[in-house]
């Protein structure tokens, strides 16, 4: 049989678990702990592999061809951080695009982020309102509960004088005015820009208010309701307590001072760093919408390198099969493909879609391990060294970033033991494979 078609087989059989996985994650649910178990086990025994078939093999080669101790480990080493780095950049970047939702914990950092990134705006607008700088910074988590976002056209009216005040708005984006009622009509007295805050008092008072305001153009305004406002006061003694410290005879001119609002935002973005998960769903559809490529792109960076660095280390027959690798890449690929297909059913894929786009990471599976074959096996140059390290790097980050985490996610802390184990198992075929 010619060595081509088996590198392919070979491909195919280290990526094909997704397969597995898929229908594992879609139709015949595992326990969690199971398939924690089974992906720290992978991850064992991939990190052996790559200490020993990769590293420290590619180190003696380099020794054979004059290299140093101190030379073939920068090579090496260098090859592995290179491949890690590029691997990790490259990570973000997709997850940034929506890949995020192929593995829960990856994207539940992306929700992590993407609340900060949230909140942090909210924030930095309600730091701006001297009313809120009065106010704990440390209860903030309470307030961003109750803040409405509210849009308007250009020309359209906010409310008019005399109407009741029942709202406080900051401008997120976009321009209002403030209009002054007169004998002959309404004349412009303000324009307002995103930061600026009006309807302060009618949170304290409630009273009529004493403008009409329009939006110039497109708007976009955070909304507090004196309702949710005096509620959160009940519910709250600490910002209750605030609130009656600013007594309506001082309140106005309390309303020019107040704390420091770069200060105030700090204290106040550092509170809300555990807020409630209710929003993943919305999240996890709306990163979806539109992420196909990069899912598939991020697939791809998870499957080649492993398949290509497995048609490389092949030779022959003769020289055996590197079975330490094939192993661990088979395992890994069960329980990852279990947590991505789930993860893309709640995302609102089809299950077709999904069986469709791991169907193409196997093909990638193939066709990486037929790359490596032709470019690089049989090959002892530097070049092949340095290529291997590359994928070895990458793999590395792979299972550092991902793997492990979704071991222990899915789980828990027992998962150290199977990691151990794997790192033995790969061990000891190793030898086998070295000694045998």
């Amino acid at each position: 049989m010619p060595d081509i078609v088996i590198v392919a087989f070979l491909g195919f059989i280290a990526s094909g678990a997704y397969l597995i996985g898929l229908v594992v994650g879609l139709y015949l649910p595992l326990s969690k702990r199971l398939l924690g178990s089974i992906l720290a086990f992978a991850s064992g025994a991939l990190i052996c592999a790559l200490a020993l078939e990769l590293a420290f093999h590619s180190a003696l080669e380099l020794g054979h061809k004059g290299f140093g101790v101190d030379r073939a480990w920068l090579f090496v080493g260098g090859g592995f951080g290179v491949g890690a780095v590029v691997y990790f950049l490259a990570s973000l970047l997709l997850e940034n695009q929506g890949a995020a939702i192929r593995y829960p914990t990856q994207f539940r950092e992306y929700v992590r982020k993407r609340r900060r990134d949230d909140t942090a705006e909210t924030i930095g607008l309600l730091a701006k309102s001297n009313l809120m700088c009065h106010l704990p910074p440390e209860q903030i988590a309470d307030f961003l509960h109750v803040v409405r976002r509210r849009r308007l056209a250009p020309r359209e009216v906010l409310f008019r004088a005399g109407d009741r005040g029942d709202a406080l708005y900051i401008v997120a984006k976009g321009k209002v005015q403030v209009m002054e009622r007169a004998t002959d009509g309404e004349h412009a007295l303000a324009e307002l820009e995103p930061g600026q805050t009006f309807g302060e008092m009618a949170l304290l008072t409630g009273g009529v208010r004493t403008a009409t305001v329009r939006a110039v153009e497109a708007t976009e305004l955070l909304r507090i309701d004196r309702k949710d406002f005096r509620d959160l006061m009940g519910r709250d003694r600490v910002i209750a307590d605030s609130i009656q410290r600013l007594s309506y005879d001082r309140a106005m001119a309390n309303l020019t001072g107040g704390a420091n609002p770069d200060t105030w935002a700090r204290v106040a973005s550092a509170s809300v760093e555990n807020l409630s998960r209710s929003e993943e769903t919305r999240l996890l559809i709306e990163a979806a919408h539109g992420a196909g490529l990069a899912i598939a792109f991020g697939s791809f960076l998870d499957t080649v390198p492993a398949c290509f660095v497995i048609g490389a280390k092949f030779a022959g027959l003769e020289h055996g099969l590197p079975l330490t690798l094939l192993l661990a890449t088979f395992l890994s690929c069960i329980p990852e493909a279990a947590a991505s297909g789930s993860m893309l059913l709640k995302a609102g894929f089809r299950p077709s879609k999904i069986f469709l786009l791991w169907s193409c990471m196997i093909l990638a599976g193939i066709a990486a391990a037929v790359v490596g074959n032709m470019l690089l096996a049989g090959s002892e140059s530097t070049t092949a060294v340095f290529a291997q390290a590359l994928a070895g790097g990458a793999i590395l980050a792979l299972v550092a970033h991902t793997m492990i985490p979704e071991a222990i996610d899915e789980g828990g802390s027992i998962i150290v033991l199977p990691t151990v184990a794997g790192f033995l198992v790969a061990l000891y075929l190793a030898l086998v494979e070295s000694m045998g």
